[in-house]
């Protein structure tokens, strides 16, 4: 028995050799096609047993031929299989089915409406809700905008609240891009390009742009990587651009670099970022155009002069909140500031990145957009600067929430991929999109079409806006920009809740100024006096309250 239970795991390699002696001698007798193809497919597995016996990198190909290889297959449809069929309509990975739903039918324009009652834990710690008026407001016009653009700014831009976040094309499809432009052109909103520059295919649609730059300066760089102004120049004073965006850093991967293999560059991509082709394209992690506070907002005043008074403004996920401090500094000293700030969380996520960035680095979005609301309150510079929050934002609530805390706008990769029929197969990373969203394979992506896609996007934003409407009219309000923490609650431990005001209070105007003595404000008086203008190394590091 022993003996069978350990070479049972080699019929199936036995088997093959068996049929391939037999089909071979039918096929010598009788020349027969049905004996050749019983040859030919026997010899496959055949050979395949084989190669799985001698090959030395796989032990269970060597314990298991040819039936080993079930293990890998069955492995590399595991995301599909939990998705499809094991995974409840709540399970976040790293989007519910509810969710996900829930964009599909908007993007569709079919029912959205869910019968009898919630499936939430609405007793759970960390469940959050909306407080709702007696008195409720019926809105009609649906077209919440916002105005962006500081005193600095000569050509302020009127942005939807609700807009697509940076996705380059080259992560994304031509098809891709091309759809969701057009969509933004038809809903009048904007849409970011990414750091991979403007492609032919943003161009085309016609939709607001905001154009985002990062380390590379795709499409204004030098031959050695660095910042172009006149390319720049360029690029930013097309009328399809309306903002430029500096990224510092993102959800997905803050303080990491990264590198588009030479393999990968087509001669499109290689066009709108304005690289060579044969060559492997580097994001660096860090800037080289300014390496200081002080450095980064005379960068920020000389981009908006070469975009003629364009907004121009920054992105980032918090990581050492001393550091953002240093930059809140730098605008006091040198007076120049950007017309906005970008938050975005460690949620977000459609850049492929290393387990432990995706999951451990950087700070969630609610926390962050809070901290860098009233960092620049207690500045006193919070009415010059607009502020976008991105990351996991999907729904009409998740708008007002972000509202409620600090943002202006919001922004959404990930919820506009649905809408154009991402399933979440979560093979961004491999060229082999089945949706055709992000690849760069011709016949893969020339599945998505590119007319009904786009008419999606439009639907999305405009059914978004509406049941924003719904949750503004339903707290008595008539803008969503009206939204304040005392509008929602937040249950924490023990089953008891926060006011808003309590969770996220907004702190005093210029409270960083005056050095405010109240005793719930020393840690921030702390690492704003650890903060400099000149540089982002600190002086000194705070330590426990027990050392000497």
């Amino acid at each position: 028995m022993t003996f069978m239970r350990l070479n049972v795991r080699f019929v199936p390699f036995a088997a093959a050799l068996v049929l391939t002696l037999v089909s071979f001698i039918g096929l010598l007798l009788t020349l027969s096609v049905w004996w050749l193809g019983a040859f030919v497919v026997a010899a496959a597995f055949a050979v395949i047993g084989v190669h799985d016996l001698r090959q030395p990198r796989h032990a269970i190909l060597r314990n298991y031929p040819i039936i080993g290889h079930l293990r890998y297959m069955i492995e590399s449809v595991g995301p599909e299989f939990r998705q499809y069929f094991f995974e409840s309509d709540r399970d976040e990975v790293p989007f519910s089915r509810e969710i996900r739903g829930l964009v599909y039918q908007r993007a569709k324009g079919v029912e959205d409406k869910r019968p009898f009652g919630t499936v939430e834990s609405v007793y759970a710690s960390g469940f959050n809700w909306l407080t709702h008026s007696m008195v409720p407001k019926t809105i009609h016009d649906t077209d919440f905008r916002v105005r962006i653009g500081g005193p600095d700014c000569t050509r302020p831009y009127e942005a939807s609240v609700y807009n697509i976040s940076a996705m380059s094309f080259g992560a994304l499809s031509a098809h891709a891009i091309a759809a969701l432009n057009r969509g933004a052109k038809a809903g009048g909103f904007a849409h970011d390009t990414g750091e991979g520059g403007i492609s032919r295919y943003h161009r085309e649609g016609g939709g607001d742009l905001i154009y985002q730059i990062a380390s590379g300066y795709f499409g204004c760089r030098n031959d050695d990587g660095t910042f172009s102004g006149e390319k720049f120049a360029a690029q930013a004073r097309d009328p399809q651009v309306k903002m430029i965006e500096i990224k510092l850093s993102q959800g997905a991967k803050p303080g990491h670099g990264g590198m588009l293999p030479a393999s990968k560059i087509s001669p499109e991509i290689a066009e709108a970022r304005g690289i060579p082709m044969g060559r492997d394209c580097v994001s660096p992690a860090a800037h080289s155009a300014f390496s200081t506070p002080r450095e980064f907002m005379e960068f920020i005043g000389r981009l908006r002069a070469l975009a003629d008074g364009k907004p121009v403004g920054f992105k980032l996920c918090i990581g050492h909140r001393r550091e953002f401090m240093c930059l809140v500094k730098a605008m006091i000293e040198t007076g120049i500031a950007p017309d906005f700030i970008v938050v975005d969380g460690k949620e977000g996520g459609t850049g492929a990145a290393p387990l432990e960035f995706v999951n451990r680095v950087g700070m969630p979005m609610l926390e962050g957009l809070n901290f860098v609301h009233n960092t620049l309150r207690g500045a006193g510079l919070r009415r010059r600067i607009r502020i976008g929050a991105a990351g996991k934002i999907v729904s009409a609530y998740d708008i007002a929430r972000a509202m409620a805390l600090g943002a202006d706008w919001c922004n959404s990769a990930r919820g506009y991929m649905f809408a154009i029929g991402c399933i979440q197969a979560q093979s961004c990373h491999t060229n082999r999109c089945p949706a055709g969203i992000a690849t760069q394979d011709p016949r893969r992506m020339a599945a998505l079409n590119v007319e009904d896609k786009s008419a999606r996007v439009a639907r999305f934003h405009k059914n978004t806006r509406h049941a924003l409407a719904e949750l503004v009219g339903a707290a008595g309000l008539t803008h969503p920009s009206q939204f304040l923490p005392y509008h929602f609650m937040f249950r924490s431990k023990n089953n008891e809740f926060l006011d808003g005001n309590e969770a996220f209070e907004d702190l005093p105007e210029g409270f960083l100024l005056t050095g405010s003595d109240h005793p719930d404000l020393h840690s921030w008086i702390d690492r704003w006096q650890r903060a400099s203008a000149e540089t982002f190394v600190a002086e000194r590091m705070p330590q426990s309250r027990f050392a000497s």
